[in-house]
């Protein structure tokens, strides 16, 4: 009976924490910051390549930026 409360006792505990170091933290949190700045890089390059093939409509902010002479209004 021992072995068996023992047994119970250890499964009705709660897992313990792994608390982390800072620099552990920081290495973690610097390769998360350096994947998103390179999934962002990613859509961006594949917007511009998409954009130069036609194959995507430009929002505002891209229409004036490729075709500011749409937005001349000086003949007006």
């Amino acid at each position: 009976m021992g072995a068996e409360e023992e047994q119970r006792m250890q499964e009705n505990e709660q897992p313990t924490n792994n608390p982390i170091t800072e620099s552990q933290f920081l290495a973690w949190k610097r390769q998360k910051d350096a994947d998103t700045s390179a999934k962002k890089a990613e859509a961006a390059r594949k917007r511009a390549e998409d954009i130069a093939a036609g194959t995507v409509q430009m929002n505002g902010r891209e229409l004036f930026l490729h075709e500011p002479w749409v937005f001349d209004n000086s003949q007006y």
